[in-house]
């Protein structure tokens, strides 16, 4: 029952969006289609991902375990996510490795992809979703500061002619 709640949350045009991008960074022919299956054969051993984000930061995974014994495959899974988290994607948009090995939540794979996709861009590469929002540092003169100071501000509410005597709600309570 849980896994079809998650499972129902997963995007198969978010997912054919992530691998077409891995197409384009990794330059590898992979079948793009964002169905579960498809999506879930693709990435399972981890080697796509690393040499993902190997083209995205170059040397930044340093061995690629091109077995296909489970705890190899993990390794590789690990890896990916230490390098995406080094990459700037933030730790609640990671997933966990058994997320993607033992297929609990492939949504939350491809919501990783998404945000390693939004970060590609810091590095050159072509990104994916919306643009990352830039600083915006404001500088204010202490002069500027104290005059702000002085203003009420009309989230405070206003009581212009409430009184307590006046604010009675529904009947009365009659003893």
């Amino acid at each position: 029952m849980a896994s079809r709640k998650i499972n129902s949350k997963y995007s198969e045009e978010l997912a054919q969006e992530s691998l077409e991008w891995i197409k384009t960074i990794t330059g590898e022919e992979i079948n793009t289609s964002g169905d579960m299956d498809n999506f879930y054969e693709t990435l399972k051993d981890g080697t796509l991902l690393c040499r993902l984000v190997n083209s995205i930061k170059e040397g930044s995974v340093k061995k690629i375990n091109n077995t296909g014994l489970a705890f190899k495959c993990m390794e590789n899974i690990n890896a990916f996510l230490e390098n995406a988290r080094a990459l700037g994607v933030p730790a609640q948009e990671t997933f966990q490795t058994v997320d993607l090995w033992e297929r609990q939540n492939l949504n939350s794979v491809v919501i990783c992809l998404q945000s390693l996709g939004r970060k590609a861009g810091n590095y050159g590469k072509p990104s994916i979703g919306p643009k990352e929002a830039d600083k915006n540092v404001r500088n204010f003169s202490d002069e500027q500061l104290k005059a702000g100071a002085g203003v009420i501000s009309l989230q405070y509410g206003s009581n212009k002619g409430a009184t307590q005597s006046g604010i009675n709600f529904g009947n009365t309570r009659h003893m």
